[in-house]
């Protein structure tokens, strides 16, 4: 899921498809994992792309281990291998990279919670954005629609939950409601366009003549 940009859009696998991208807003906008390590983003992905993990020089040597690091995390969470990811999360959080920190510290509280260890539950629409956009890259979507819409409720109008609604309701068939969504996500923020138009996660919508004429409105290229 290509995440849309608060600060941070789209942990999701957004490398990967953890969107580490659908993931920071600490979240990722799904802009650059929902945002995609994309909010995000979503992102979002929004590939685990619910929204991608900014991207530093390939010189950076420690960051791209810490990226890595989180995708082999990501991947055994996706096993269900929750006692080697949870492993993995709990050496990230004290990481200097602080996008990737925060995406280990919401997967650290999933893994214990699915291994029936006790752990924190999110209390504002942040963490539930997080954990939304966690159940996402990890295509658990009926607790992503959960966390997602609490995360709604409690913070109303937010283009990036918004656009990871939009994203989980395209996966899960529902169109009407997804375009609903991705209307108020564009109205909220219309950069959010072109995050939809190359995110791969609206694949099942993109043929329905609404997305073209939500994402190319009137007058744009």
């Amino acid at each position: 899921m290509a995440t849309p940009g608060k600060a941070a859009p789209r942990l999701s696998l957004a490398v990967g498809r953890e969107r580490i991208s659908t993931v920071s807003k600490a979240k990722s906008r799904h802009e650059e994992a929902v945002r995609p390590v994309s909010r995000p983003r979503v992102t979002a992905g929004h590939k685990a792309r619910v929204s991608p993990i900014s991207v530093r020089p390939q010189s950076d040597i420690q960051y791209q281990t810490v990226i890595k690091n989180f995708e082999t995390g990501v991947r055994a969470f996706q096993k269900q291998n929750y006692g080697k990811a949870a492993e993995i999360f709990e050496k990230l959080i004290d990481s200097d990279a602080r996008d990737v920190a925060e995406r280990a510290q919401m997967h650290l509280r999933l893994c214990r919670q699915r291994s029936g260890r006790l752990a924190r539950p999110p209390k504002s629409a942040d963490e539930y954005y997080a954990m939304g956009i966690a159940c996402l890259n990890a295509r658990n979507l009926e607790q992503a629609v959960e966390h997602l819409s609490k995360a709604d409720k409690m913070k109303p109008n937010q283009d990036h939950i918004r656009y990871a609604l939009a994203v989980l309701h395209a996966l899960e068939g529902n169109i009407d409601t997804a375009f609903a969504h991705l209307e108020a996500a564009f109205a909220l923020r219309p950069e959010n366009r072109i995050h939809a138009r190359r995110d791969e996660d609206f694949q099942g919508i993109a043929a329905d003549p609404r997305f073209r004429r939500l994402t190319y409105p009137s007058g744009s290229q």
